[in-house]
């Protein structure tokens, strides 16, 4: 099965984010943005490309806004790059290509410490 985003909700999220082994970037979204809407794409795009080395999930933010609460969403889409659960980058290029150089860096970075 190839990697794809994966939707993750309060009853998941420990499970998903904060338990995983691998860096996890989190989409909080809603259905009703329209930038969230064109984000989805490029990440599901995105999936397949860092398979192994990056998940990548969705946070429905009408649905878990203790979520959103607890990494200071201010405003949508916005990603975070997460680690044990923890937030350790926000990134802001919504382009493939530049969101792939981006997360390429922190990863690569990442890898380092």
């Amino acid at each position: 099965m190839t990697a794809q985003v994966i939707p993750v909700s309060d009853a998941t999220f420990e499970t998903e984010v904060a338990r995983s082994e691998t860096p996890v970037l989190v989409d909080f979204w809603a259905p009703w943005c329209g930038p969230c809407m064109a984000l989805l794409p490029t990440l599901e795009a995105l999936a397949p490309m860092y398979d192994g080395s990056l998940k990548i999930v969705k946070v429905n933010i009408d649905e878990c806004p203790g979520l959103a609460e607890k990494f200071d969403v201010q405003g949508i889409p916005h990603l975070i790059l997460t680690k044990g659960g923890e937030a350790t980058a926000t990134l802001h290029d919504r382009s493939r290509t530049r969101l792939a150089g981006e997360l390429d860096a922190l990863l690569d970075q990442d890898g380092e410490a």
